[in-house]
């Protein structure tokens, strides 16, 4: 099966080395996996909570945009687009956001860690908090659930966002009966890099220690020349460890390469030499990067073009239909069709059998099916994750047959053949819609 994995890329400010080892080239290797299906969006919407300056943003995201493609992005082998041009999200939003329980957004980090700050300076809760900040989950949950992306990879700090994603999702599939979304799962990179800056801390646009990805060849060379290192002299040997300047030549080598640059730094080799390796390295790899980032620049038409093409057709094959079946779901419906059909829709509705999903307080995940008076049909053992559960509920739902309800993942709780009838009728309602 093809795992939707979905990627945002928030465009804030000129991207740099740390950006490129942690993020974006590993993102680009992994899309390149035949079982994967990525969605890679620039989240322009998001990055208007934090700066309403309307030059800065256009830059960061003609930056931002340039530079992934640079690196090697394919926008003709991944879904490659601009959050703003699917209008559908911010529909989706307030969908999720009437589901959405502000006791959930109330704890959201972000927005605790305002409120936090405001009562150590003495202000009111809610003193300079805007409702974007205030809400950023629920946009956030529209953007994954959408495509209903499987995976979606993120830093600790975004583990919660996920969470309340699944939350939305799950609120909005039983007020309206039906697995509307799938329930995102998250991707944490043990793994993933951390470039020291220039002053030894990370490097982070904060710490005002960054080298930009793409300077020109001498300013790059300029900006290695100027890492903070100790005062041994030639000949003297010097630790490996806690260098800044090995940990970014090790980011840029081959285990080999690293391998001779631990000799050389063992043996004393002068910081001079050293960073001169060190620029070396960096440059050969990001020199035609640089030249490719260069050329996309030079015609931000081309960029333009890239993004809007994308985003129509996603569009057209996703986010249109789905907000169709959502409207639906809903009540936003044409009112001509509407006649004495109402209440029986409701009756038959809740005459329907339902699959319900949950999590135990064991950590793992569950599902049920029920008639439409409630009685249990099938009650499944506990699975490592919502998408194992999900994956047998769809297996479930086409049996036919007796031998189909024959698993040791599940036990069913009734007669055969009350059970089949109930898949049926799963089966034959989805139909109609």
């Amino acid at each position: 099966m093809t795992t939707r994995v979905l990627t945002g890329i928030t465009p804030s400010g000129t991207p740099h080395l740390g950006n490129y080892v942690g993020a974006i080239r590993p993102a680009i290797a992994a899309s390149q996996a035949s079982d994967i299906e990525s969605f890679f969006f620039l989240a322009d919407l998001h990055s208007l909570i934090k700066a309403q300056e309307p030059e800065r943003t256009q830059r960061s995201t003609l930056e931002i945009a340039a530079s992934w493609l640079a690196c090697g992005l394919d926008p003709d082998k991944v879904w490659f687009y601009r959050q703003s041009d699917i209008p559908e999200t911010t529909e989706l939003m307030w969908f999720l956001t009437v589901v959405a329980s502000k006791g959930i957004l109330n704890r959201a980090h972000a927005y605790k860690a305002a409120v936090d700050k405001n009562r150590e300076e003495q202000l009111d809760d809610d003193a300079g908090v805007s409702a974007g900040l205030f809400m950023y989950p629920v946009l956030m949950a529209a953007d994954i659930l959408i495509f209903n992306a499987n995976k979606v990879p993120v830093g600790r700090d975004q583990i919660q966002h996920i969470e309340m994603a699944r939350d939305f999702a799950q609120r909005f599939n039983h007020v309206y009966g039906k697995e509307y979304f799938a329930l995102p799962e998250v991707i944490i990179d043990e793994q993933v890099a951390t470039l020291a800056g220039l002053d030894g801390r990370k490097m982070s646009k904060s710490y005002s220690n960054t080298i930009p990805l793409f300077v020109p060849r001498e300013e790059l060379k300029k900006l290695v020349f100027s890492i903070l290192t100790d005062s041994r002299l030639p000949g003297e040997p010097k630790d490996t460890e806690g260098s800044a300047l090995f940990q970014m030549y090790q980011a840029f080598a081959s285990p080999e390469q690293t391998a001779a640059f631990a000799k050389a730094f063992a043996e004393g080799i002068s910081w001079g030499d050293a960073k001169q390796q060190l620029f070396e390295r960096i440059d050969a790899e990001l020199s035609p990067l640089r030249e490719r980032y260069n050329a996309l620049m030079a015609e931000p038409e081309k960029i333009e073009a890239i993004l809007r093409k994308r985003g129509q057709q996603l569009r057209e094959q996703f986010a249109i239909p789905l907000l169709k079946e959502l409207r639906h779901a809903v009540g936003l419906r044409d009112l001509s069709a509407a006649g004495d059909k109402p209440k029986a829709a409701v009756a038959a509705k809740a005459a329907l059998p339902l699959f319900k999903q949950y999590r135990e307080k064991d950590g793992r995940f569950y599902f049920k099916l029920l008639d439409g008076e409630g009685t249990l049909l099938i009650q499944s053992e506990g699975f490592d994750s919502p998408r194992d559960a999900g994956q047998l509920i769809a297996v479930l739902k086409q049996a036919e047959h007796g031998d189909a309800l024959q698993s040791e993942l599940f036990k069913v709780e009734a007669e055969v053949e009350p059970v089949l009838a109930a898949l049926r009728e799963l089966r034959e309602a989805a139909a109609k819609e």
